[in-house]
């Protein structure tokens, strides 16, 4: 990309990413790139950050290792749902994914204001981190669906003899912490309650969010002095 596309494409994303900086936009974009490069390389053409690639980032850079969850999140980027992240969603969801607020991330990716949503993203679908639980997106997160991801998201201790009763338990203890109105399973309604009355409950089962060391860790690397800055 050539310096003034570059910059044209810096300022338009700019004005509505209101997280990052001019400057930490530009070196967004440029990471973009090179990442789309490396795709290109093995397949011989440039849409964007597939699945694959994107998954990869988020185990090798934010430590993540639970498919099912990152293949979430990935939805949670993939706004217009065509199996690749674009310049504009790889900015925009990194900017709620990394800086968001409380309400943004319980809202995973929500808070484009309806006239940029409806010129960028005609018809999309808001993923939140509520939804990426909502493994089969009946807008409940069910006994099982707990039962699934706490599994994964634990580890499996060699004294246990029988893992599953433990988290059996653990899933009726989450269920009494969240389950508000004793359904038996949570709503949003619920799990928003939970996660206002106690943060750390965001992502109770398990990560999908970069924890504060490994995000730290990305925007250094990323985020270089202006003087110093290189292509990453």
């Amino acid at each position: 990309m050539n310096r003034k596309k570059l910059q044209k494409l810096t300022d338009s994303l700019n004005k509505n990413c209101k997280h990052f900086s001019k400057f930490e936009v530009k070196c967004l974009i440029n990471l973009f790139y090179n990442l789309v490069g490396e795709v290109m390389e093995r397949q011989g053409v440039v849409i964007g950050l597939d699945r694959n690639a994107f998954r990869n980032i988020l185990h090798m850079t934010f430590g993540m290792t639970d498919d099912m969850i990152m293949d979430r999140v990935f939805r949670g980027f993939d706004k217009d749902n065509d199996g690749c992240i674009s310049v504009t969603e790889w900015v925009y969801g990194l900017s709620v994914f990394l800086r968001g607020t409380l309400e943004e991330k319980m809202k995973f990716f929500q808070g484009f204001q309806d006239e940029i949503v409806n010129l960028l993203f005609p018809g999309l679908l808001f993923v939140d981190c509520f939804e990426v639980f909502d493994l089969n997106g009946d807008s409940f997160i069910s006994k099982e669906e707990m039962f699934h991801m706490l599994k994964n998201s634990l580890l499996k201790q060699p004294s246990e003899e029988d893992p599953d009763e433990g988290i059996k338990d653990l899933v009726e203890i989450t269920l009494k912490k969240m389950d508000h109105d004793h359904d038996g399973k949570l709503s949003f309604a619920d799990y928003e309650q939970a996660v206002r009355e106690e943060t750390l409950l965001l992502e109770a089962f398990g990560p999908c969010l970069p924890d504060p060391k490994s995000q730290k860790e990305f925007e250094a690397q990323v985020f270089k002095d202006p003087n110093e800055f290189s292509e990453v």
